[in-house]
C-alpha cells in the first residue's frame, strides 16, 4: 500500500487501533523508502521528512504513531550515504514491527494470569492489547465471560463481540450508558490505551474514563494494555495530548442536523481517566502502577529530541 494511502485510511478511521495505526505507518515507512529514486542521501532525508510528516498529520491523540515514526527514522539524518539510511529505515521498521508483535503477546501472557477461572471481564472499544489477554486465558482453559460495550459512534465493540463470538467466549453486549448497571456484574476490567501520560493518566476511547470512575465506585481492578511505545514522552515537558474530535456528522446525520439551528454536536474521539483509577498498567516490560509511567518512558522510550518536539 502507497504512503498516501496508509495516511487516508488511518485518517478516515479504515485503519484504527493505536498499535495497528504504528505498525502500518512502519511499514508504509519501509515500503516508501524502498520506492523512492535514488537522488543522493540529501534528497532521501527530504522525501523521508516530507513522508513523516504526512502520516504525523493523520490523527493527533494516538502517540503509538509519532513514536513509531520517530523510532523507525531515528538516526538516518547521521548515515553517511544514501544506501545506509535506506537500509536503517528498513531495519528499524522491521524491528518495530516484530518487537510490537512479540509485546502482545506479552502483555496477553501478563493479563491472562490476572484472569481467574469464572471471572467476568468488562472490556471497551477494540483493544487488541486488551482481547490478547481475555483470549489466551480462554486458551488456558478458564471459564470466563466477557461484557462488552458498544463504543459510538462507531461502534468498535462490534468489531470486539465479533471476536469473542468466533472464540466462542460467552459476551453480553451492552450500551456505552450501561456501563454502571452492569458494572456489578464484572470481576475485572480490562482495557487498552491511545497514551500514557507522565502521571500515569490514559488517554482512550471515549467513554473509558466513566468505566474506571464506575470500577473505582465498585471496588472492581482496572488494568490498561499498553505497549511501551503508547507512552507520550512528550508529556515530561508539560506538553498536553491533544483530544481529537471528528465531524459531528458521525453522531448527527447531516440532513437531520440542518432542522436543529441551536443544537451543536460535540465528538471527541478520546477520554483522560486519572492514574486514581487505574490499578496497573501493563507493558511487555511488566505490569507497573501508574506512578511508573516515567520510569517506563526513560527506560523504553529515551530519544530527547521526541521528548522536546
Amino acid at each position: 500500500m502507497s504512503l498516501a494511502k496508509t495516511a487516508e485510511q488511518i485518517k478516515t478511521m479504515e485503519i484504527r487501533g493505536a498499535g495497528k495505526i504504528a505498525r502500518e505507518a512502519a511499514a508504509a515507512l519501509r515500503d516508501h523508502a524502498d520506492t523512492l529514486p535514488k537522488a543522493g542521501l540529501a534528497a532521501f532525508l527530504s522525501e523521508m521528512d516530507a513522508a513523516a510528516e504526512l502520516l504525523l498529520a493523520t490523527r493527533p491523540t494516538a502517540v503509538s504513531l509519532p513514536n513509531a515514526v520517530h523510532l523507525v527514522l531515528n538516526g538516518i539524518s547521521a548515515a553517511e550515504t544514501e544506501e545506509e539510511a535506506r537500509r536503517l529505515v528498513k531495519t528499524q521498521a522491521d524491528r518495530f514491527i516484530q518487537s510490537s508483535t512479540d509485546a502482545l503477546q506479552r502483555i496477553a501472557e501478563i493479563c491472562a494470569a490476572r484472569i481467574k477461572d469464572g471471572m467476568t471481564v468488562m472490556t471497551h472499544c477494540n483493544s487488541k492489547a486488551a482481547l490478547a489477554g481475555i483470549l489466551l486465558a480462554t486458551e488456558q482453559g478458564k471459564n470466563i465471560s466477557v461484557i462488552a460495550t458498544e463504543v459510538r459512534p462507531w461502534n468498535q465493540g462490534l468489531l470486539t463481540i465479533k471476536t469473542l463470538n468466533d472464540h466462542e467466549i460467552p459476551t453480553t453486549y451492552i450500551v456505552d450508558s450501561a456501563v454502571r448497571t452492569f458494572m456489578k456484574e464484572a470481576d475485572l476490567v480490562i482495557v487498552g490505551a491511545d497514551a500514557v501520560t507522565v502521571s500515569g493518566a490514559v488517554v482512550n476511547k471515549i467513554g473509558t474514563s466513566q468505566i474506571a470512575l464506575a470500577a473505582h465506585e465498585a471496588r472492581k481492578n482496572v488494568l490498561v494494555a499498553a505497549e511501551t511505545y503508547k507512552f507520550a514522552p512528550q508529556t515530561l515537558y508539560g506538553q498536553h495530548i491533544e483530544i481529537e474530535e471528528r465531524p459531528a456528522s458521525e453522531v448527527l446525520a447531516d440532513d437531520i442536523a440542518e432542522t436543529l439551528p441551536f443544537v451543536t454536536v460535540r465528538n471527541p474521539v478520546f477520554d483522560v481517566t486519572p492514574a486514581r483509577y487505574i490499578d496497573l498498567i501493563v507493558t511487555e516490560a511488566g505490569a507497573v502502577p501508574p506512578a511508573a509511567a516515567y520510569t517506563i518512558m526513560k527506560e523504553h522510550l529515551a530519544f530527547d529530541d521526541l521528548e522536546r518536539s
